[in-house]
């Protein structure tokens, strides 16, 4: 499989990992677009979240209760942080591998951009 995100996974490609356990893995962003920006993911491939189903409910509730455990880690959990998930080409995604972005260390405007 060609996925950017199953490579890590899989350890094909090397990530600073923040969490993981045998659901989720969460990973600092090579390209942060705040202080503190870290993803967190699947370890089963699901490309976008119109793939899911409601046997993904689990996983999908790990995403969030994983998002929350680094951010406390990281320090930002107090502060405020942003939560995004993106879907398809218009929605922003670029990996298809559903992924949660996790965003903090300074404040967040709204709307986004």
């Amino acid at each position: 499989m060609d996925c950017l995100f199953c490579k890590i996974v899989n350890g094909d490609i090397p990530a600073h990992v923040l969490f993981e356990d045998g659901d989720v893995i969460a990973f600092e962003d090579i390209m942060p677009q705040a202080p503190s920006h870290f993803l967190v993911i699947p370890r089963r491939h699901i490309s976008t979240l119109n793939d899911l189903t409601d046997a993904d409910a689990n996983v999908v509730g790990k995403l969030q209760i994983t998002a929350a455990k680094v951010a406390k880690q990281k320090g930002i959990a107090d502060s405020g942080y942003r939560v995004v998930m993106n879907c398809n080409e218009a929605g922003g995604q670029t990996v298809y591998h559903i992924h949660m972005h996790v965003l903090g260390g300074r404040a967040m405007t709204w709307p986004p951009g």
